[in-house]
Parts: C-alpha cells; sequence; structure tokens
C-alpha cells in the first residue's frame, strides 16, 4: 500500500461516511508520515511552520483515531492504517452486491446533498491569509524569495491589488525559522496601519522588542539583532507625513549580508516607479537599490481550477465544468476576485439553485 492508496482509503471512508475528507495540509502530513519524515522535515518539504505541522499531525491522528476508533498515531500510523484497509478488503461484499441501479447512480452523480453543504468554504477573505492551513500555492515563489534572502539580498513582491502579496508576506514570516540559512527575527508590518514616519519607527521598535527610539539611538539597539522585516502596502511611504530619508535609512540598515535588516516589501509596481520622487538629480530609489523585485502573477488557470477542486472536496457540491470556466475566466486568475466569485456561486447552492 503505497501513499496514494492510503490516501483514497482514508478520504473514500470519510466521504461515505458523511466527514469532511483530508484538507491539502493534511494530504501533505499523510504523504510524510508514510515516507516516515520527521515532522520537521514535512514542515520543510511542504513550507509548512514547524509547530503547526506538529499541531496539524496531533490533530489528524485524533481525528483519524475517533473515527475508526482504533489508536492511531505518527508511530504506528501506516500499520494501522495498513490495517484498517486489509479488514475493509477482507469483509468488502462481492462487486455486484454493491453495484447500484444505473438510475441510482445516475441521480447521485448530478444532484447534491443539501442536508450534509458544509460552511461556504470560499468564505471571502478580503485581505491578508494569515492560517497557514489557507494558504494555496505560491511554492515557486516561496523557494525563490528564500534563495535571494539567503544569497544576502533583500526582496520586493510587485503586483496587482488583490494578487495575493500580503499573504504571501505573512507566510514568509511564519517559515523564516526553517527556511532561514542564517536566523533572522521575522517582524511583520502593514504599513497602511501607520500614520507616519514617527509612528514607522514606533512600531518598528516596538515588534521587535526594543526601546522607542530612531537614527542613531536606532543604530545601537540594532546592532546585535538579525531581523527579516516583512513591509506590506509600502506604496504608503509616498504618503504625507514620509519622505525620502527613511527609504535611505533603511537601505542602509539593510545593506551587507550581515546587515541588522533584511527586507521583504509588497508593492503595487516596480519601486522606481512607486518611488518617482527617488529620479530627483539622477537619483535612483534607495530601497530599488537594495531589492530584487518578485513579480507575483495571477494564477494560471490549471491552478485555480487546482484551488476550487480542494476546496469543494470538503464539500459534497462539485461545480460544473461550464461554472468552472467562468469562474477562471472572470477572475483573471486573482485568488482574491477568484474567492469572491467562488464565494457567491456556493451560495446559490446553499440557496437550492
Amino acid at each position: 500500500m503505497d501513499s496514494k492508496e492510503a490516501l483514497e482509503f482514508i478520504n473514500r471512508r470519510l466521504w461515505e461516511n458523511s466527514q469532511p475528507v483530508l484538507t491539502e495540509a493534511e494530504e501533505a502530513i499523510v504523504i510524510g508520515i508514510w515516507q516516515d519524515y520527521s515532522y520537521k522535515q514535512i514542515a520543510a518539504q511542504n513550507y509548512f511552520d514547524d509547530q503547526y505541522t506538529r499541531e496539524l499531525g496531533a490533530n489528524l491522528c485524533k481525528r483519524l483515531k475517533e473515527y475508526f476508533n482504533n489508536e492511531i498515531n505518527k508511530r504506528n500510523f501506516k500499520r494501522q492504517i495498513e490495517y484498517l484497509y486489509g479488514v475493509e478488503v477482507e469483509t468488502k461484499p462481492p462487486k455486484s452486491e454493491m453495484s447500484a441501479p444505473p438510475e441510482l447512480l445516475q441521480q447521485t452523480s448530478t444532484s447534491v446533498d443539501f442536508d450534509n453543504l458544509t460552511i461556504n468554504p470560499f468564505t471571502p477573505q478580503q485581505g491578508r491569509i494569515d492560517n497557514p492551513q489557507d494558504f494555496f500555492n505560491r511554492e515557486r515563489e516561496i523557494r525563490q524569495i528564500f534563495e535571494v534572502i539567503n544569497s544576502g539580498s533583500s526582496v520586493a513582491l510587485i503586483g496587482a491589488e488583490g494578487v495575493g502579496k500580503s499573504s504571501l508576506l505573512s507566510q514568509i514570516c511564519k517559515l523564516a525559522d526553517t527556511h532561514l540559512h542564517s536566523p533572522r527575527q521575522p517582524v511583520f508590518i502593514d504599513l497602511n496601519l501607520v500614520e507616519d514616519e514617527d509612528d514607522f519607527y514606533g512600531a518598528l521598535c516596538d515588534e521587535i522588542g526594543i526601546p522607542e527610539s530612531k537614527g542613531a539611538r536606532l543604530n545601537r539597539h540594532l546592532k546585535s539583532r538579525q531581523v527579516l522585516l516583512a513591509l506590506d502596502n509600502v506604496g504608503k511611504m509616498t504618503w504625507d507625513g514620509f519622505n525620502r530619508g527613511v527609504r535611505d535609512y533603511l537601505r542602509g540598515l539593510a545593506e551587507g549580508s550581515q546587515a541588522p535588516l533584511k527586507l521583504v516589501l509588497a508593492a503595487n509596481e516596480s519601486l522606481n516607479e512607486l518611488f518617482n520622487d527617488s529620479w530627483d538629480n539622477g537619483k535612483t530609489s534607495p530601497l530599488a537599490g537594495v531589492c530584487q523585485e518578485e513579480i507575483i502573477k495571477p494564477w494560471d488557470e490549471s491552478t485555480a481550477r487546482d484551488f476550487i477542486e480542494a476546496r469543494l472536496a470538503m464539500t459534497s457540491v462539485r461545480f460544473t465544468e461550464a461554472e468552472i470556466n467562468q469562474l477562471v475566466e472572470e477572475s483573471g486568475g486573482h485568488p482574491r476576485r477568484l474567492m469572491q466569485l467562488c464565494y457567491r456561486m456556493y451560495s446559490r447552492y446553499l440557496e437550492g439553485g
């Protein structure tokens, strides 16, 4: 029995008994356990947080233990699932006894069991996704971002509104402990929640855990620190209350492989275009000078379809092919827009039409 057969067996048993099937993250846990990986290895392989992986694995074992009424833990997981599968095979009735009438099969393939509909799995996300279990895709981007940071540079995530930059920033902070070659304290600041330059320095010091300061005093406090600073909505630095001096200062703190700060910024446009005041006297944006830009694109059709399928797998609803085509086309692959469109379509199923 391989991991694919194990997943099919578990999900089928759960589905047949109106239980939620495994989430994508839970399936990753099962595959990792099947390969005899430690939770730390599973976390690294799937870009999960270590603690999150351990908690998810423990909760999964507890859920399966209660469902199968068998002692299931990480150590005996494979043995118990193989045993349960063997029991099912031995007690399974002949295929002819299991076959349902053609008219029943036709009915169940197109109808929806409205008594077993769950809460809408496409709850609209108006901002960043902080729960790693709800985070979908972007493995390639995560890998490239950490490669850049580990090489000694900072990163700027550039992409349209709603494409998932904020969620990606949050995920980078959660994975910092396991993916950075040299440890750094992850600090996340949403600049939309900061009023001006002074408020920014106050928030920075508060998040790092040092006395509130700026300039030379802040330099001294940061001398013995290694911080991964994630700044969301960095375009706010073009507003009144900020000037180029803040960006020059951040650049100074981020230059060099052992600099106190490494930056991961999120913006809707290239930093050189965003901070066009930097063009004065032939200068370039100081942040662009230390940040390698990573373009965050919308999902392609295949990824959008995988997302819809993964969310619907937790329910008894299945969208038609025509509906999926419509969702993918109208959303343009933008995650937030796709989530909102799917939410509306699923709501129509909940309402019976």
